[in-house]
């Protein structure tokens, strides 16, 4: 267990006065390392005589109280959920000691309200790596492949600002913090066992602390606002743009419904205009990287993300070759249409894992980016967005004023596909999408390798 900690969950102390069964054991206490794994699959941690008696199914006396030892505060990515679903709530007495979190927190002098907390230990980085893309303020719970070398090297390569608050040895005589860049991160060795929680936040004034009191912990489920009201699919004029070249927000809404960017995703906006699907992507809190190929264009991307409040990286490139160097998004929005179009979908389609989505305005690409979506295991969807508008006329009298056509198409891969993509992260092999009836099978890009989980759990405060 990493820590310096012990908080001791008490498990089916007077069972039978609560009314529920005693836990399986033998002698009057039994104690479990959550090290072990004892609950999580296995009775390895157990104490010799409750493992022999659970594996003989010799019980000649039913412990009174079961005993289990955690390091920092086991309800927080900890052992209290498998003890509750093993024993039932009822039964449990939990004894938490201060979590990595606050005195991290504390160290760095900031409140921890506004953050967002996301566990790297034991599963995907790329998860934790996409919302400190996103977040300005975001803690992660660290764990072997998954330490502070791999999130800044991560980090440095996105363009986006962030410095690194690392933890080592909280709570004990040889606790640590350091301040340092992603890069520098990346370069340092750090001993996977020290390593408690790294804070990675940005470092341009005003963006780590909540500018008013708040009454939700966390960031919201809804899109960033700058204004009381705002929702989604924002007018043009919101965004700064070039003779009217922007996604109309009709298109926008859709694309947006069909993308469903959340935190935790990374996003391509690929032939990204103005950038106004890449700044509502990231409002809604996913990483986003928004590929245009004029260079007028990526000063403007970078400026209507500084306007809504928002982190993004503008790459200034053509695709599908500007694409190579990315990491692989859970989401892409193909825009612009141009000749290249089906080539340019194609390549984003094998590497995507959930959904692509595309609008064109000319008839004649519509069946290539559909055989392009079919051809990557896709199930492939779409219509013909026309809308008219209310417009004023004199005499205050309204006229519909109508919009260009734009046939918006998607694919998206089913729940099961993008399960199973997940579930291979750790073998290295390439997931298998089973593709829509008479369609071939994708090859997507495999994706990082995921560690088995432990328990994550963070040590106690003390003194600095």
């Amino acid at each position: 267990m990493r820590g310096r900690s012990a908080a001791e969950s008490r498990v089916g102390a007077d069972a039978g006065a609560r009314g529920a069964e005693a836990p399986v054991g033998s002698g009057a206490e039994a104690r479990l390392g959550s090290g072990g794994g004892a609950l999580g699959g296995g009775l390895g941690g157990a104490a010799p005589e409750f493992r022999e008696g659970a594996e003989t199914g010799k019980t000649p006396q039913p412990p009174t109280r079961v005993v289990v030892l955690a390091s920092g505060d086991p309800g927080f990515f900890g052992i209290v959920r498998a003890l509750a679903d093993r024993f039932g709530p009822r039964l449990l007495d939990i004894r938490p000691a201060v979590p990595s979190l606050a005195v991290a927190f504390a160290r760095a002098g900031l409140p921890w309200d506004d953050a967002v907390v996301v566990s790297a230990h034991g599963r995907d980085l790329r998860t934790a790596v996409n919302v400190c893309r996103a977040h300005p303020k975001t803690a992660v719970l660290t764990g072997p492949g998954a330490g502070p070398a791999e999130l800044g090297a991560a980090l440095a390569a996105s363009g986006v600002p962030r410095t690194l608050v690392v933890g080592t040895g909280l709570g004990s005589a040889d606790e640590d913090v350091v301040h340092l860049s992603p890069a520098d991160a990346a370069a340092r060795p750090w001993p996977p066992e020290s390593v408690n929680v790294v804070l990675c936040l940005d470092p341009r004034p005003g963006r780590t602390l909540a500018p008013a009191r708040r009454v939700l912990a966390g960031p919201g489920p809804y899109p960033l606002a700058r204004r009381p009201g705002d929702g989604w699919a924002l007018p043009e004029g919101d965004f700064a743009h070039r003779a009217g070249m922007v996604t109309k927000y009709e298109v926008r809404a859709l694309a947006l419904a069909r993308l469903a960017p959340r935190l935790g995703d990374l996003v391509w906006d690929v032939g990204a205009g103005s950038g106004s699907v890449a700044v509502e992507c990231a409002r809604f809190g996913a990483a986003v990287v928004a590929v245009e190929r004029d260079a007028e264009g990526v000063v403007r991307i970078r400026a209507n993300a500084a306007a809504h409040g928002v982190d993004l990286q503008a790459v200034h490139g053509t695709a599908p070759a500007a694409l190579a160097g990315l990491p692989d998004p859970d989401a892409v929005f193909v825009g612009g249409g141009g000749g290249d179009v089906a080539e340019v979908v194609a390549a984003c389609a094998r590497r995507a894992r959930r959904a692509v989505v595309v609008t064109l305005a000319a008839v004649d690409r519509v069946p290539g980016v559909r055989a392009a979506l079919a051809a990557a295991g896709f199930a492939v969807d779409g219509v013909l967005l026309q809308s008219s508008r209310l417009a004023p006329l004199p005499g205050e009298v309204t006229r519909l004023a109508a919009t260009n056509p734009v046939f918006v198409l998607w694919g998206r891969r089913d729940a099961k596909d993008v399960e199973e993509a997940q579930d291979v992260q750790g073998t290295g092999a390439e997931p298998h999408h089973r593709p829509a009836p008479g369609r071939p099978s994708a090859h997507p890009h495999p994706t990082p390798p995921q560690e088995q989980p432990p328990v994550t759990a963070p040590p106690r405060r003390t003194a600095p």
